[in-house]
């Protein structure tokens, strides 16, 4: 059995679902709690560097998420759910991928001077649209690059070669 570790704020605050899940599953854990004041010690520069780096990161995140919500994963209707997919790639894709290659830019990372979870997130989430469309970056190379320098980082190299393999 796995062992877990919740780490959060000193409060019930977003991390609380997890705690009644977790109760309700009868699911021992660790609740370690942060302190508001410990936490700038705490916290990852993988959320960027400075308060406008953060702002940044969490913008494209969301970006991201949002658009990645809008695709209908548990529909059953396999014909409904091809006619979404394909519609969302053909026609909002496009605008995303130039927006985010624009954004962008002749930079390294999306934001700031070093990789942030947007980088990480941004590579997770385009492997999962290369699944549907496999051209679909075939006009970003600058997107591409930054795929491919995420997959390099050493870690990350060694953990795609260590998860599980499925389609998505």
């Amino acid at each position: 059995m796995p062992n877990y570790k919740l780490i959060y704020f000193n409060m019930r605050g977003r991390a609380e679902i997890i705690r009644y899940i977790f109760a309700y599953l009868d699911i021992k854990y660790e609740d370690h709690r942060i302190e508001q004041a410990d936490w700038p010690e705490v916290k990852s520069n993988l959320a960027g560097n400075t308060e406008l780096e953060q702002c940044q990161v969490d913008a494209i995140v969301d970006t991201l998420d949002d658009f990645m919500s809008r695709f209908p994963w548990a529909e059953k209707k396999q014909d409904i759910k091809n006619q979404v997919f394909n519609e969302l790639l053909a026609y909002d894709g496009p605008h995303l991928l130039q927006d985010l290659d624009t954004y962008l830019g002749e930079k390294e990372w999306l934001v700031g001077n070093s990789v942030t979870w947007a980088d990480f997130y941004w590579e997770i989430c385009s492997t999962t649209l290369l699944v549907f469309k496999p051209h679909l970056l075939d006009i970003h190379p600058r997107l591409v690059t930054l795929r491919k320098k995420v997959q390099a980082i050493p870690a990350i190299a060694d953990w795609i070669q260590r998860r599980p393999q499925t389609k998505l």
